[in-house]
């Protein structure tokens, strides 16, 4: 009887435990689980050749990125002081008003996958507000943690690598 009461108890033990515990303490978690949810951004600088650093969306640049766990995402990155149309109509910026806006933000959406070996999240992009990319690009994880991301992007359009840092949107 004492061993059944034992056994009993250590089941119980563990069941309280399994819902205790946050799920990254009681078993390891792939990169893909890690990744679902939404996440701020911190940083983004581009890095040019000669190893300079250009801070992209500026010194407090806002953003969001959302990854879902079937597979999607959303990205909207933006520089803070985005100019406030004169007019308080989108469809009637003035070219100047226009220009700072485009050059000041990107948003794109679409499917994404994880190789969990290489530490690479493969995006396919189904929209951007910047039409000219598409297709699959490769976002190079470089940190990843229950509260951080921080991942290159060595191949964007204009010819530089992009490093990013998010942390776990709260």
């Amino acid at each position: 009887m004492n061993r059944f009461i034992d056994r009993a108890v250590t089941v119980i033990s563990l069941v309280i435990l399994g819902f205790v515990l946050p799920a990254s303490d009681a078993v390891a978690q792939s990169a893909k689980s890690q990744l679902v949810g939404a996440w701020t951004l911190v940083e983004a600088e581009s890095v040019r050749a000669d190893g300079s650093k250009v801070e992209v969306f500026g010194s407090h640049p806002k953003g969001t990125m959302i990854f879902s766990s079937d597979g999607h995402f959303a990205l909207i990155q933006m520089r803070a002081d985005l100019p406030k149309l004169a007019s308080n109509s989108r469809d009637a910026g003035t070219a100047e008003e226009n220009k700072a806006i485009v050059q000041g933000s990107i948003a794109y959406f679409g499917t994404y996958s994880v190789n969990e070996s290489d530490k690479v999240i493969t995006v396919r992009l189904e929209g951007s507000t910047f039409p000219n990319v598409g297709g699959e690009q490769k976002r190079i994880v470089t940190s990843l943690t229950a509260d951080e991301l921080k991942f290159t992007n060595p191949r964007t359009p204009s010819g530089v690598t992009l490093e990013v840092a998010w942390k776990r949107a709260k």
